[in-house]
C-alpha cells in the first residue's frame, strides 16, 4: 500500500478544485491511501470526497507559526508512514508538517523560503497551466510529465437518508422547482453580485412557480436577511442557518443553483447541479467550475477581471451590470423540474 499525505488549501472551493489531484493520483497508486491535512471547517467537504481515506484536522491559523506544535503533529505523523506529501499551499509555514513527519518525498511549488522543506520543488509555468485545478494536478506526476486530460472530475456523495433529513430540520418540503441563490463569496465583495439583483431574481423566480432558498454561511448571515427582505419573502433565508456539510446537502436537493465565484459554486459543480456562474472581478480562465452543467455568465469589460476584494473604481460595473433579466434568459424552465 502505498500512502500520501495531501496539506490542502484553506478555502473551501480550492478544496474542490484539489479532488481532480486525488484522482489521479488513485490511478497512479492501484492500492492508495490518501490523508489530507485541512482546516477543521473543510473537513466536512472532505468526508464527502471518496478518494481520501481520512482527513485531518490542521488546527493552525492564517499566519500562526506555532512551530513547536507543528513539530509535534509531524512526529505524529511520522507513525503513519507516509512516502509521499504534496503541499498546495504556497507559504513556508505548510511545508513544515511534512518536514517533521521525516516524509522522504514531500513535492510543491516553490513558494517562500521552502528550499529544504520540500525536496521535489517544482516550478510554477502559468502559461502552461493556467487553471488552479491544473495546477494541483500536475503534482501528481513526476516533474515535466505532461499533464494528463481530461481531468478527473470533482465529485461528492450525498447520503439521501442524511440529505432528507436535514431538509426536515430546516422545514423544508418543496412540492416545486428549487433554485438555490448563493449570494456569499469569502474573498471580497468584489466577487458578490449585488444583493438587489438577487433580490428582483428571486421574485421573478418565484413568480415563475420556483421554490427559491438563498444559502450562505453564518458570515453572509446579514446579506442573505437584506436579500430576504429586498424580495418580500420570496427566497428563504438559510444564510447561517446550515454547517457546511447540511449546505451541501441543501445545494444537492435543488434543481438549479445560481452563484457567485465562491466555494458553494464549486460545491455546487461538485454535485452535477445544474449551476449559473456568475462571475465579477474573478475569471473562469482560472477558477471555473468543474462541470459540464456549468452556465457561465461575465461581462466583456476593460477593467475585469482585477482579482480585487474591492471594486479598486469603485463603480463595480462588472457585477452591477450584469442583470438579473440576463440571468433570467439563460434559465430553461422546462428543464428544472423537481
Amino acid at each position: 500500500m502505498t500512502k500520501v499525505l495531501v496539506v490542502s488549501p484553506s478555502w473551501v472551493g480550492d478544496t474542490v478544485l484539489a479532488q481532480p489531484l486525488f484522482g489521479l493520483l488513485h490511478q497512479k497508486y492501484p492500492q492508495l491511501a490518501l490523508d489530507v491535512l485541512a482546516p477543521g471547517w473543510t473537513l466536512p467537504l472532505l468526508a464527502r470526497m471518496p478518494e481520501v481515506r481520512r482527513a485531518i484536522a490542521n488546527p493552525y491559523g492564517h499566519g500562526e507559526l506555532r512551530l513547536g506544535e507543528r513539530r509535534r503533529l509531524g512526529l505524529t505523523l511520522a507513525e503513519e508512514g507516509y512516502g509521499q506529501a504534496i503541499v498546495l499551499p504556497n507559504s513556508f509555514k505548510s511545508a513544515l508538517v511534512p518536514f517533521f513527519a521525516g516524509i522522504p518525498l514531500r513535492t510543491g511549488y516553490l513558494g517562500e523560503l521552502r528550499w529544504g522543506l520540500l525536496n521535489d520543488v517544482r516550478r510554477l509555468d502559468t502559461r502552461a497551466l493556467p487553471l488552479m485545478v491544473e495546477r494541483y494536478a500536475a503534482l501528481a506526476g513526476a516533474a515535466g510529465e505532461p499533464l494528463p486530460h481530461p481531468l478527473p472530475l470533482a465529485h461528492l456523495n450525498v447520503d439521501d437518508h442524511h440529505r432528507r433529513s436535514v431538509l426536515r430540520r430546516l422545514s423544508l418540503e418543496p412540492r416545486q422547482p428549487v433554485v438555490a441563490l448563493c449570494p456569499g463569496a469569502e474573498y471580497g465583495p468584489a466577487k458578490r453580485w449585488p444583493a438587489g439583483h438577487f433580490a428582483e431574481l428571486a421574485r421573478a423566480l418565484k413568480a415563475r412557480g420556483c421554490a427559491v432558498w438563498v444559502v450562505g454561511s453564518a458570515k453572509d448571515a446579514a446579506l442573505g436577511a437584506e436579500i430576504a427582505g429586498l424580495s418580500g419573502n420570496a427566497g428563504v433565508n438559510l444564510c447561517g442557518k446550515t454547517a457546511l456539510d447540511e449546505a451541501i446537502d441543501v445545494l444537492a436537493s435543488a434543481q438549479l443553483v445560481v452563484s457567485n465565484d465562491s466555494g458553494l459554486m464549486h460545491v455546487a459543480a461538485a454535485l452535477g447541479k445544474p449551476l449559473i456562474a456568475l462571475y465579477g472581478s474573478s475569471s473562469p480562465g482560472f477558477t471555473p467550475p468543474l462541470s459540464s452543467c456549468a452556465t457561465i455568465l461575465q461581462l466583456d469589460l476593460p477593467c475585469r477581471p482585477c482579482f480585487k476584494r474591492e471594486c479598486p473604481l469603485v463603480h463595480f460595473n462588472c457585477m452591477v451590470q450584469l442583470t438579473p433579466q440576463r440571468v433570467l434568459e439563460t434559465i430553461d424552465f422546462d428543464k428544472i423540474q423537481p
